[in-house]
């Protein structure tokens, strides 16, 4: 088989975007996941109004939401790896693009495309949100803490996108990939940290929490945003490695 050229990697890298973009469960996902992400957006702020004038964070608030967040991104990463599967249509890929690990890689990489900025515009909505309502009794926030803020955000997003778009390609199945992530994140993760409090930094979610949240005062063992998006980074590599060999060795 030969050497895909330049060429041919942006061939398949825009197939790939393509595909992703005319998918209108893509669409549907990020719209629930938005109107979601601004009824907790309202909640939140809502129960912040009715504390103590002056002590609350515009910030801290208005992302106190991306713990049910992460769900949109999370589904939307599984259907993007799986909806091929649900209709046959990866057999037509796989023939229109032998290069597997190619084929792979570019569909994650259209993956982030989408992601990157839809994940900016529906966390950075939920702090706007906040702030409007907010804006006369909390404490102001710095304007370069809250683009840093919204960017180690976005990135959380998009990383966690893409190691559930992996788990998904492991699985090849939307509801097994659904039902792991989910029990890790949701039930998994909060005992690891109730528990075995000295490696809770290390797994993917913890480490993502500190890439957009700062820590409060009296917390200790933190990590730095870099630090916590190194070690998502590293968790996403792993996946995705593991992923794309899994690919290469089965049948369609």
């Amino acid at each position: 088989m030969s050497v895909p050229s330049i060429r041919k990697i942006i061939r398949v890298l825009r197939a790939e975007l393509d595909k992703l973009m005319t998918l209108t469960v893509t669409w549907l996902t990020l719209l629930a996941t938005f109107i979601l992400n601004l009824l907790l957006a309202a909640a939140f702020t809502s129960v912040a109004l009715q504390g103590a004038a002056g002590t609350q964070s515009i910030l801290n608030t208005g992302l106190a939401s991306m713990g049910y967040l992460q769900v949109g991104f999370i589904i939307l990463g599984i259907l993007a790896a799986c909806s091929e599967y649900t209709g046959g249509q990866i057999r037509t890929t796989l023939t229109a693009t032998p290069w597997r690990g190619l084929q792979l890689c570019a569909k994650y990489l259209g993956l982030a495309f989408i992601t990157v900025p839809a994940a900016f515009f529906i966390a950075a909505s939920g702090v706007l949100y906040t702030f409007i309502r907010m804006s006369g009794t909390a404490a102001g926030v710095a304007v370069d803490t809250i683009i840093a803020a919204l960017a180690g955000a976005t990135a959380y997003l998009t990383l966690t996108t893409l190691f559930s778009a992996a788990i998904g390609a492991l699985f090849r199945r939307s509801t097994p990939a659904l039902v792991v992530l989910l029990g890790y994140y949701f039930v998994v993760s909060p005992l690891v940290r109730e528990y075995l409090t000295r490696f809770k930094n290390y797994f993917p979610d913890t480490a993502g929490y500190y890439m957009y949240m700062p820590p409060s005062p009296d917390e200790i063992n933190v990590l730095t945003p870099l630090q916590g998006a190194g070690i998502l980074l590293l968790w996403t590599l792993i996946v995705i490695t593991a992923a794309i060999i899994f690919y290469r060795k089965r049948d369609a």
